[in-house]
């Protein structure tokens, strides 16, 4: 499964890519505005820090003015990934960036029908919101196992499920025992995924019974 992170924070990028878990990164226009940058400075920041996609989203919602900004983003830097919405304009600009061989990103998907025209538009990725879904009473793991299923059944179909939307560790668990391609979450998930009190527990004890002996491996 590949990690992304979901920032346009380039210290917290620069942080988790240290470590070589992170195979990329999401962003968004939300996410952009909370980081008070110019968007193409941002991007590019970014696009040279992480070499795996870097997700930068159009800011229109017509297909004319989505296209024209999709070519621009995808200018940038060569693993840019431009991020579209699931809409009938943002489906007709994935599949004119996908032929041109952009790898396009169709997001905010809520049900598997989108997730099929996605796929049908030649999608690299698509996003299907999981923690949005469960606050509104839904399933959201539902949603990744019919993606996951359906698109098990059409080898055409290259499309990766990208779980977005991610609150938890559980959430990346539960995405992964499905067989979703990405999880998609804050830094903050990534770091909790490695925390767990009996390994903090079991830890403290080596280092104690390590201090009797009076050794030193250096």
């Amino acid at each position: 499964m590949k990690f992304f992170i979901d920032t346009a924070e380039v210290a917290d990028i620069k942080a988790m890519a240290e470590t070589g878990l992170v195979d990329g990164v999401t962003t968004n226009p939300s996410l952009i505005a909370k980081s008070g940058r110019n968007i193409l400075d941002v991007i590019c920041e970014i696009c040279d820090i992480v070499p795996g996609p870097v997700s930068a989203e159009v800011a229109a919602t017509d297909f004319e003015t989505m296209l024209a900004e999709g070519r621009k983003l995808r200018a940038l830097r060569p693993n840019v990934a431009v991020k579209v919405p699931l809409t009938w304009d943002g489906l007709k600009t994935c599949k004119v960036l996908a032929d041109e061989g952009t790898k396009v990103n169709v997001t905010l998907c809520f049900s598997a029908n989108q997730a099929i025209l996605a796929a049908k538009a030649g999608a690299a990725f698509v996003s299907p919101f999981v923690g949005r879904l469960d606050d509104i009473g839904q399933d959201g793991m539902q949603l990744i196992s019919d993606i996951v299923e359906i698109y098990q059944q059409y080898p055409d179909f290259t499309t990766e499920v990208l779980v977005a939307s991610v609150r938890s560790p559980m959430h990346v668990t539960d995405a992964a025992r499905l067989g979703a391609h990405v999880a998609t979450m804050p830094a903050s998930v990534l770091r909790q995924m490695a925390a767990h009190p009996l390994t903090d527990k079991g830890l403290a004890a080596f280092c104690a019974d390590w201090a009797k002996t009076g050794q030193s491996i250096l």
